[in-house]
């Protein structure tokens, strides 16, 4: 046992998924930057030589291959005498595969550790992948015993009684943990605050930050000593390396000298900056050179453009204005404003030559059929089509604008608006919708690199919601009042709630019954939809995965 300080690097980066040798380039530099602050060991997140969640690619033996090779690399570097390592990644062994850290020092591998609790439920299944490891004891580094932890393993008391039982003197969890609203004080505070209860150690919880296709991760990495403060606090959706010094306490105890703690974020900015981590990673990582979207005077692609340039900046991002002979002079006036505000380009393509051209080629095959809802959606599929074809030509990405009241209820054209390679508001209600326009008029959150004040006009927050396919139309024609329909979705989708219980706490029978259909035949467009941000606990397509073809009505309990 040493009384010297212990300095531990907490290396809150952003891993790209396959990327082995860039992420092994930015563990390097994490290294290099903590090594210039005096660390003595520096940690790193679940699976960074690789990225989390990496899914199936870790079934590919070239690419575990390439993994070890730069593991290797980076515990030959550490014979350098400076900070040790721990990277996560995969560890083969007796021909199971696991998900693991690795404690790299003296040039070499000096432990590892394997994840013995697997999720498998919501957005994870790594039983698929992987094997669960045994309850792991303590890795001994520079005469301390440190209780070296993979993500799920701190969620359930086992590991952590075993390590704090086998002398652990701290517990250290490396995490992946993708966002949800309130995580922080919802989930990990607390579960963080059992542990530390439980074993009488200090915890270290440290998490990436990134986006990655339909999940963000937000960082927002802790520290809570064995009296349960919290000294350290990461911010969230920014990469950090900042280091920690553990020293003994009166009761001989590791605990951490007080450090940055950072602020936490309301709802409303936690949602938008994940809006724009996903969309900025997505973009970024896949190696497009921008964003284009329809700009249509409505509030929806209004905010789904001020998301884009506050992710992007204004020169990546382009928008279109395809009016029709229903447009109002209003919404092209609201939508030339959001661009002149955004600072971003904006075309006009009327659409109205080719409604004609459909009109006339249709023609003899309708018939004398009045129009009806097909001659809305070929309106909604010319615009996809074109904007479809301007992707194609300009090479920037397609921006889905539909949010998640569209998307349960089916309010949206597949193969029309549904068009596009990412969504950012496939998870925000429209109740939400409407605050995220109110907070970013008045707020610029530190993640954006968008203008400060307002990003669209008021009129755009508060006229009544339409799609403009049909003369004087509105959504509320066709949809119950966002209020109440996203009250009751919430309950369908989030919780799991049937129709009779709904009703039962105050709802209108007729009214859920009618929005189950709506939900219930709506399954087959999302999924073809395209991905979106993961933003609360039931985020259709990774989490909510119902069948198609059902013949459950659910209309009882």
């Amino acid at each position: 046992m040493t009384d010297r300080p212990l300095r531990i690097a907490l290396a809150q980066i952003n891993p790209h998924v396959g990327a082995v040798r860039r992420n092994a380039d930015r563990i390097r530099a994490a290294r290099a930057e903590a090594a210039a602050m005096g660390a003595d060991l520096v940690v790193t997140p679940e699976f960074s030589i690789a990225g989390y969640p990496v899914e199936d690619l870790v079934l590919k033996p070239a690419f575990v291959a390439e993994c070890e090779r730069e593991i290797a690399a980076l515990g030959a570097e550490t014979a350098d005498g400076g900070p040790g390592l721990v990277v996560g990644g995969p560890w083969i062994e007796g021909g199971k595969r696991y998900n693991a850290l690795h404690l790299l020092d003296g040039g070499k591998a000096v432990a590892r550790r394997a994840k013995h609790e697997l999720p498998n439920y919501a957005v994870f299944d790594e039983k698929r992948v992987f094997d669960a490891g045994p309850h792991p004891g303590p890795c001994v580094f520079r005469g301390r015993r440190l209780g070296l932890m993979v993500c799920e393993d701190w969620w359930f008391p086992g590991v952590s009684e075993t390590l704090a039982e086998t002398g652990a003197e701290l517990l250290i969890s490396v995490n992946g943990s993708p966002f949800e609203v309130d995580k922080h004080e919802r989930v990990r505070l607390p579960l963080a605050v059992r542990r530390v209860v439980e074993t009488g150690l200090g915890f270290v919880f440290l998490a990436q930050i990134c986006g990655q296709d339909e999940l963000v991760f937000d960082g927002a990495s802790f520290v809570l000593n064995p009296d349960r403060t919290m000294p350290i606090l990461l911010p969230a959706f920014e990469e950090r390396v900042v280091v920690t010094e553990w020293s003994r306490d009166g009761e001989g105890r590791l605990a951490c000298a007080p450090g940055p703690v950072a602020a936490h974020l309301p709802r409303l900015e936690q949602i938008y900056a994940a809006m724009v981590l996903g969309l900025r990673d997505y973009v970024g990582k896949n190696g497009f050179p921008g964003v284009l979207l329809g700009l249509s005077g409505g509030i929806d692609s209004a905010l789904s453009a001020a998301v884009a340039v506050d992710a992007l900046g204004a020169d990546r991002v382009r928008c279109v204005m395809l009016p029709s002979p229903y447009t109002s002079a209003e919404s092209l006036e609201d939508a030339a404003e959001c661009a002149r505000l955004l600072g971003i380009r904006c075309d006009t393509v009327p659409i109205g030559p080719a409604m004609e051209a459909f009109g006339g080629m249709l023609g003899p095959v309708f018939g004398n059929r009045p129009p009806d809802i097909t001659e809305e959606n070929l309106q909604s599929r010319i615009r996809g089509v074109t904007l479809m074809a301007m992707s194609n030509k300009f090479g920037g990405m397609l921006l889905t604008t539909g949010n998640k009241s569209e998307m349960s209820t089916g309010y949206a054209t597949i193969y029309g608006d549904m068009c596009g390679g990412y969504s950012v508001l496939k998870d925000v209600y429209k109740t939400d919708v409407f605050s995220l326009c109110r907070w970013r008029n008045a707020h610029r959150p530190a993640i954006a690199l968008g203008p400060a004040g307002p990003v669209m006009p008021e009129r755009v927050i508060t006229k009544p919601p339409s799609a403009e396919l049909k003369p004087d139309q509105k959504d509320q024609d066709t949809l119950p009042p966002y209020e109440e329909l996203d009250a009751i979705l919430h309950g369908l989708v989030e919780e799991e709630r049937g129709v009779d219980e709904l009703a039962a706490a105050g709802h209108d029978r007729a009214t859920v019954v009618r929005v189950w259909k709506m939900l219930d035949r709506a399954e087959y467009k999302r999924r073809q939809a395209p991905p979106g941000v993961k933003i609360g606990a039931r985020a259709f397509g990774r989490d909510r995965r119902y069948p198609i073809t059902n013949g459950f009505t659910g209309l009882v309990s």
